[in-house]
Order: C-alpha cells, then structure tokens, then sequence
C-alpha cells in the first residue's frame, strides 16, 4: 500500500524532470537557430520559426508539469485546472498579448537598422517572449479554457485598473496602432531611439502586470515564470535606458 501511494509522487517528479530536460534542449536550439541567424546573408531573416519551434518543444512536456505543480494559497496540490476568471488564465492571456506585441515591435526595427546592438537586443526579445507566449497559450489549452476572454484586461490583478484601451494600446506601456506605424516609417538611428523608448513603456508594463501575477499566484511554475519576466525586463530596461544615453536621447515616447 506505501508503494502504491509512492507511484504518484514518482510520476510527478518524472514528469518535471522531463519538461527541465525539455525547456533545456529548446534553449540550446534556439541558441544554435540565433547562429546559423547570424550568419545568413538575406537582408530580410525570419526568426520566428526558432523561437516556435522551442515552445512546441517545451510545452510537449513542460505543460503536465505545470499542471501537477499547481498548489492551493494553503500549499496543498489542489488547483490542477484554473478557473476561466482566474490570475492564473487573466495572466497567460495578457501576458501573451503584451508578449506579442513586443515581437512585433522587435521585427520591425530588425528590419529597419543595421546597428548590431540594437538587432541584437530585439533578436533577443522575439526569441524570448515569443517562446514564453507559446507557454502560455499552451497552459490555456492544456486548461481546457479559452486563448481569449470578454473580460477586461488585467482585471484578475484586482487592482481597479482604469486604463482605458485605445488605438490598439489595450493594456499599460502598449504602442498604439498611430506609434507602431510611426516606428515603421523610420530608419537607422531614429529607428533605433524610437523603438528603445516605445520598448522602455512596454516593459515597464510588462513589469507591473508579471509583478501583479507573482503577488496573487497559486501555480508555482507560472509564478517563477512571472518572476523571471519581472528579473529579465528590469535588467532590460537599464540597458535599453544606457542605449538611448549612447544615442543622445532619454526616455519617454515623444508626442506623435
């Protein structure tokens, strides 16, 4: 009977062994798909297959994980499925949406610049927040609950957010449609600072959303995600701020 009731336990630690093997072997082939990147001659690289690639690979193991180690605000292992209105299912939405945004952002002054430390900073930002937003969207489906949600946005932190979404800005520090077009039209160095200030915004959004998830979480794995986004984004934000001192200019989005 003591053996039996061990079997469960086995699995579990089996399973997370399995999903750190895999987020693992998905790092090293986004890091080997960023080299072959780096020496590709075409002006115009697409590098949203590598980053994909890394989430379909993590999540194949890293979502039973995810749903074993969900606990209880008691730390009993009880919230295995989320509810739709949870912070659990709120973050990975609006958090993957945010995500989203900062790729596209990211192509965008890729294509725009031939500065390196700019294209590597953006290169960086697509691969990670386009794998972390495959996580997420994955832990939805593994849930069984919607990618989409008629509720307000960021209304799971519980905080009374007024923020009233415009032009395609649906949450805090998001571009609207008017700046990402902006960001468009621009090349080399004005490219550069633009999309830098238009980025410190989002982050900074990003970080305050993450922050507001690590506060309320009760699944331990999306809440050490959300606390690597809150390490990483705040790390990102002093170097894009150095960037901007490089290029003579500060934060803050200039009035369109």
């Amino acid at each position: 009977m003591t053996a039996d009731a061990g079997r469960p336990e086995e699995a579990g630690t089996a399973d997370r062994t399995a999903a750190t093997d895999a987020v693992e072997t998905a790092a090293a082939a986004v890091a080997e798909a960023a080299t072959a990147e780096g020496t590709a001659k075409s002006p115009r690289r697409r590098l949203w297959w590598p980053a994909a690639l890394a989430a379909a690979v993590a999540l194949a193991l890293g979502v039973p994980a995810l749903v074993a180690s969900g606990t209880s605000a008691s730390g009993s292992s009880s919230l295995s499925v989320p509810a739709d209105d949870s912070p659990e299912a709120g973050f990975a939405r609006d958090m993957a949406t945010h995500h989203q945004q900062a790729v596209d952002l990211s192509f965008a002054v890729r294509d725009r610049t031939a500065d390196e430390p700019t294209r590597t900073l953006a290169f960086d930002i697509i691969n990670t927040q386009a794998n972390q937003r495959g996580m997420m969207m994955g832990w939805l489906d593994q849930w069984g609950l919607p990618q989409h949600s008629v509720a307000k946005p960021m209304a799971w932190m519980q905080m009374g957010h007024d923020y009233q979404a415009h032009d395609g800005s649906l949450m805090p520090g998001m571009a609207t449609n008017a700046q990402i077009a902006k960001l468009r039209s621009l090349s080399g160095r004005d490219a550069e600072v633009y999309y830098l200030q238009l980025m410190i915004e989002h982050h900074k959004g990003g970080v305050e959303m993450a922050q507001g998830y690590v506060d309320l979480a009760k699944n331990d794995t999306e809440k050490r995600l959300a606390q690597s986004m809150v390490i990483a984004q705040t790390s990102e934000l002093q170097l894009m701020t150095d960037m901007l001192t490089e290029r003579g200019a500060a934060p803050g989005v200039p009035a369109s």
